[in-house]
């Protein structure tokens, strides 16, 4: 019995020291497999990327503002103004006789014609009719007046002098009336060019609307218009530097101010050298003389003028992009020997588009700071 208890025991025994062999074989197993899945894992991770060198990339510098010098010039304040060449003797021609068809046009745009050659005709057939058959009644009121003087003495005189006040105003009625029918006729009024033409025959023409324009082209003058602020600083002699299209500049002087532009309810000239009735005239514009034209202008040439206002010979001047105001204090920037920068209040004078004029508080060579 006892051996029997002694191999039991030691059949147990034995299994419980081989499980715990393999127990460990296994876990040994585990652990290499373990270090294996590791190291080899190492293998599988993404590299550290490689430091980047940034010492090549250059810093953006913070901009420096712009530097001006200080410097002495001659300043001019200009007003301005656009135009044309006209000539110094020229007419809107028109007719005073309103409502009547336009009989016969005789002239073209670019025609020349001489002192007193018809421009056109109106149809006033009406009243030559009117008129021959008036004449023909006032020859019978002739002999009436012949008899009526013969017995004047037997008549009552305040029924003579009736009889007499009628007779004139018959006869005055006839020379009206061909006085209006010589109005039919347009003649030119000097020689010249016609530079327009503004209707056809057959139109219906009113009192006063333009027909024509005939000018002298030897004449030529500029005419310009100007804003009325521009104008208020205009005066006669003033040096006028004109830009005349396609045939560059040249210099005048202011020889003739415009007159006032008056409305009479039709529009008034519009500040385009033009009444309200669309007549033209040289008296709406400033006229500048100008000694040598170049031999290209003809009359309706486009032009610019620069009236030169106001000159000033070495005045201190510095752009207008170093001056600064703050309210009613007006300054600058002024840069020293050693780099720094330091304000000081200036005295505005003139100004222009690009420059200012200091008055005090800046001496040429100096050098201020733009905004």
């Amino acid at each position: 019995m006892s051996t029997k208890w002694w191999m039991a025991y030691s059949s147990s025994s034995d299994r419980t020291t081989s499980m715990r062999r393999r127990s460990r074989r296994g876990a040994g197993v585990l652990a290499v497999l373990a270090l294996s899945v590791a190291i080899s894992g190492c293998g599988l991770l993404p590299k550290e990327p490689v430091e980047e060198d940034l010492s090549a990339i250059e810093l953006p510098k913070i901009s420096e503002k712009p530097k001006y010098d200080v410097e002495t010039k001659t300043l001019e304040t200009t007003a301005q103004g656009s135009g044309k060449m006209m000539s110094t003797q020229e007419k809107t021609l028109f007719f005073t006789l309103d409502g009547k068809k336009l009989k016969k046009l005789y002239i073209r745009s670019g025609d020349t014609v001489k002192a007193g050659q018809a421009i056109g005709e109106l149809d006033v057939d009406d009243m030559k009719k009117n008129l021959r058959t008036q004449t023909l009644a006032f020859k019978k009121t002739e002999l009436e007046m012949k008899t009526l003087l013969r017995t004047k003495d037997d008549m009552d005189p305040i029924d003579f002098e009736q009889r007499m006040l009628d007779f004139e105003t018959s006869r005055q009625s006839l020379t009206d009336l061909q006085t209006d029918i010589d109005k039919a006729v347009l003649t030119a009024p000097f020689a010249g060019t016609v530079v327009s033409v503004s209707v056809q025959e057959g139109a219906s023409i009113k009192a006063y609307d333009p027909i024509c324009i005939v000018a002298d082209p030897s004449r030529l003058i500029v005419a310009a218009s100007l804003s009325k602020d521009d104008l208020e600083k205009v005066a006669l002699g003033m040096e006028v530097q004109v830009d005349i299209n396609n045939a560059g500049q040249v210099k005048g002087k202011v020889k003739q101010l415009p007159q006032p532009a008056t409305d009479n309810g039709n529009g008034g000239n519009g500040g385009n050298g033009q009444g309200g009735n669309g007549v033209e005239s040289l008296d709406k514009y400033l006229l500048v003389e100008v000694a040598n034209l170049p031999k290209t202008v003809t009359r309706g040439t486009p032009l610019s003028v620069s009236v030169i206002v106001n000159r000033k010979e070495n005045a201190v001047v510095i752009p207008l992009a170093a001056l600064r105001t703050i309210g009613a204090r007006t300054y600058v920037q002024v840069v020293e020997a050693d780099g720094s920068k330091r304000e000081v209040d200036v005295e505005v004078g003139q100004q222009t588009s690009t420059d200012a004029e200091i008055l005090n508080g800046l001496t040429p060579g100096q050098k201020v700071v733009g905004r």
